[in-house]
Parts: C-alpha cells; structure tokens; sequence
C-alpha cells in the first residue's frame, strides 16, 4: 500500500462523525446498513451522514452497493486490513514480527 492512500484513508477517519460511522459498519460486519439504519443509530442528519459516506468510499474504506430500493455501506475489511499492517509494519525496530500462530500481539 502506497503512503498516499494511507493518508487519504487516516484524513477520512479523522472526523468523529465519520470515525463513528466507520465503526458501527465495521461492527454490521458483511451485512452493511442502509443510510437509514446508520443514521438512526448515530442520531446524523441524512444530508450530513451522505457527506460523510461519500468520504469514506472516496478513502476505500467503504463500499457502496445497491440492492433492490436501498443502497447497502459496508466496510472494506482487506482495506482496514492493509492501512493497519502498513502502520505497524516496522513495529518492532524492522525486525519481522508476524507470530505464526493466531495471535496479534507482537513478540517484541
């Protein structure tokens, strides 16, 4: 992942509205919410939770589709994923640090 499009996806979630809305799709899981549900579980203003949806599938951090009437957000998980792993890529002084079990703690 190129820097660039770390910093875009960290600027999209460095709003509290938006960090929230990513959040309650991350907890949705592959299911997604419609706006509708979003915005009655966060109290958002439709016109202001569109805003804000927009920048998050501007950043890739969320995908939009349409099924039937409703539009469906979910949260792209592998890009979450890949903005994590680049943040703590060198965590531990650029030793390689990836355990081989199942864990996600860092041995250093």
């Amino acid at each position: 992942m190129e820097s660039s499009s770390v910093v875009k996806a960290l600027a999209a979630l460095a709003q509290a509205s938006r960090l929230e809305i990513f959040r309650a799709l991350v907890v949705a899981g592959e299911a997604g919410l419609t706006p509708g549900a979003v915005a009655e579980a966060l109290g958002l203003a439709p016109n202001t939770l569109s805003f804000h949806l927009k920048e998050l599938v501007h950043a890739e951090l969320v995908s939009q589709e349409r099924v039937g009437r409703n539009l469906i957000y979910r949260a792209r998980f592998e890009r979450m994923n890949a903005v994590l792993a680049y943040l703590t890529d060198n965590c531990c002084q650029g030793q390689p640090c990836a355990a081989s079990s199942a864990s996600t703690a860092c041995p250093c």
